[in-house]
């Protein structure tokens, strides 16, 4: 069971924008974990496009399930993981992850917002404590 990608995004007019993102593409082939990364970056965006404000949906992706989030306000997060990964822990992380967001990066910026302009540090650790180790 792992954790791949988790991902926050603003769906706006007229398109959907990456505003932070944390991967972890350490179980892929060096020479592939560029690739990857642009795949599930891309998939994020083209997933929070589709879905409609104020829903959530898990949307089968090659191997990959990808868990999607839309609040009303137009806020969304998109965590990637593998089939095996509990649905409902994802959806919990999404909720979290979602709120904690919304209270630390002002609104007026999400409309313009980037993973360069966005401090919001957290991912990479939710990412982290979310990844269930296997002994």
């Amino acid at each position: 069971m792992r954790l791949y990608s988790l991902s926050v995004l603003y769906k706006g007019d007229p398109k959907v924008h990456l505003l932070k993102a944390a991967y972890d593409v350490s179980t892929f082939n060096f020479f592939q974990r560029s690739s990857v990364q642009e795949f599930m970056t891309f998939t994020s965006q083209l997933i929070a496009e589709r879905s409609a404000l104020g829903s959530r949906a898990s949307v089968k992706e090659q191997e990959y399930l990808c868990h999607v989030y839309v609040r009303s306000d137009g806020l969304a997060g998109v965590v990637i993981a593998d089939n095996e990964y509990p649905q409902r822990v994802c959806f919990t992380l999404l909720d979290k992850v979602l709120d904690e967001f919304s209270r630390q990066v002002s609104k007026m910026d999400w409309p313009s917002g980037s993973p360069a302009t966005i401090s919001y540090s957290a991912l990479d650790g939710y990412l982290s404590k979310y990844q269930v180790r296997t002994p």
